[in-house]
């Protein structure tokens, strides 16, 4: 009989890159770093087994339920229904077993740092003229920069804020909405319903071996740097670190594609013919039907309210 601590799944990442050599460099600190994200966006198993409500719907529904509304939400235009639909993406990953603050903070963390690079000049009036919300600095009338004529003040837009607030609120959505499929999808289930909906095969397989193989390379990575500090006894200069490392790129390429006519052949000798089988059938239910037909009908209301057609 298999013991109860057997069946146990853990939803926390694993932690087996962290380990201590001594002081760590700006190197060894990245590579960890990069390592520990890759495990933390893709181990989502213990959320996906949770018996919660996006759980137990057919994956082909929630896949097309999401995508549909992710296109929903990239035409609404109405910054108080996007801060609708985002609490309502909360409310899923509430009622999906999901911790909401570790939610919030997964999506959050990354926003700022993708969308503040496209949305910062956006809110002042040198891009975007508009009316000011907080003046900045006072240029004078003559001032310029090269053959382009700077504004008098430079202020933060009314406008510009808001058109910025929509842009962050759309992509929180839609961040949102992804991370709950995949939280809330086993992989290889996942992969499946990207064919049953039309996704050619290739696509698909290459995203299944690009997930699985590159924790492989970030382990090789690591251990190529371990296995240096180990054997460092002063460090060099510039120039031989970077010597260093532009040979170690070289072994790494080298490595990757021994490792896939490896894998590849190994494959091959199975009886891989392109297709990646998985023995889960998929079963339609009522309650499949219903959100479906409601995810669908949901998106299709906000988009003829945020485009006042419906009043």
């Amino acid at each position: 009989m298999i013991q109860d601590w057997m069946k146990e799944v853990t939803i926390e990442p694993c932690r087996c890159f962290a380990v201590h050599h001594g002081k760590k460099g700006f190197i060894g600190n990245t590579i960890g770093g990069i390592l520990g994200f890759f495990e933390e966006a893709f181990i989502s198993e213990g959320f996906s087994r949770r018996k919660g409500f996006l759980q137990s719907l057919d994956p082909r529904v929630k896949l097309l339920s999401i995508m549909t509304a992710i296109f929903a939400t990239s035409l609404i235009k109405d910054l108080k229904l996007l801060v609708l639909i985002y609490i309502f993406t909360l409310l899923l990953a509430y009622l999906s077993k999901i911790n909401v603050l570790f939610f919030i903070k997964r999506v959050w963390l990354f926003i700022p740092i993708f969308a503040g690079i496209i949305i910062i000049p956006m809110i002042f009036n040198i891009f975007f003229p508009g009316d000011p919300l907080i003046r900045l600095a006072y240029l004078g009338t003559t001032a310029h920069v090269g053959s382009l004529t700077l504004p008098e003040s430079v202020y933060i837009t009314r406008q510009g804020v808001y058109a910025a607030s929509i842009f962050t609120m759309r992509v929180a959505t839609c961040v949102s909405a992804v991370v709950l499929l995949f939280l809330t999808t086993p992989q290889q289930i996942l992969y499946k319903s990207l064919r049953t909906v039309g996704v050619p095969k290739i696509y698909v397989f290459t995203l299944e071996m690009t997930k699985r193989y590159i924790f492989l390379l970030m382990d090789l990575v690591r251990e190529m740097h371990f296995a240096k500090k180990a054997r460092t006894i002063k460090a060099g200069g510039i120039f031989d670190e970077q010597k260093w490392v532009g040979g170690r790129i070289g072994y790494t390429l080298i490595r990757s594609m021994d490792i896939s006519e490896k894998v590849h052949m190994a494959m091959i000798s199975r009886g891989f013919n392109g297709d990646v089988k998985v023995m889960q059938e998929f079963r339609m239910h009522k309650r499949d039907y219903i959100a479906g037909a409601t995810a669908i009908s949901l998106s299709i209301i906000m988009v003829l309210i945020s485009q006042n057609i419906i009043r």
